[in-house]
C-alpha cells in the first residue's frame, strides 16, 4: 500500500511544492534500485510517468521535478510550480501489484 501526503496541495505559480509517499514495505531491491515510480494525471488525460526508480526523470520531464528517498519513504519535489503541473500525483511500485491500495495528492491553484 502507498500513502501520499498531503492529500490536497494548494500552491501559487512559481512556488515550490513537495509530496511525500510512504510504502508499506521496502521497495529497495538487492540491485540497489528503489522500485518506486511517480505519476501525474492531468485533467482529462491518461497518467504520465514523471520519475522512475525513485530519482530518475522520465524523458521530456522538466528538471523542476525531482525525486528522492529510499526503502519506504520517498519525496517528489517541484522547484517552481507551473500552471501545467495541476493534477493528481501518485506513487506506486514497479511492476504494479494487483490489489494495491493507493491514495492520491491533488495539486491545484
Amino acid at each position: 500500500n502507498y500513502h501520499n501526503t498531503p492529500l490536497s496541495l494548494s500552491v501559487m505559480p512559481g512556488e515550490p511544492a513537495s509530496i511525500s509517499c510512504r510504502a508499506s514495505q521496502s521497495l529497495l531491491h538487492s540491485n540497489g534500485n528503489n522500485y518506486l515510480h511517480w505519476y501525474l494525471q492531468k485533467p482529462g488525460q491518461s497518467p504520465q510517468l514523471l520519475i522512475y526508480l525513485a530519482t530518475n526523470r522520465f524523458t521530456g520531464i522538466p528538471d523542476r521535478f525531482s525525486g528522492s528517498g529510499s526503502g519506504t519513504d520517498f519525496t517528489l519535489r517541484i522547484s517552481r510550480v507551473e500552471a501545467v503541473d495541476v493534477g493528481v500525483y501518485y506513487c506506486t511500485r514497479y511492476p504494479p501489484t494487483l490489489g494495491t491500495e493507493i491514495n492520491y495528492s491533488t495539486l491545484y491553484f
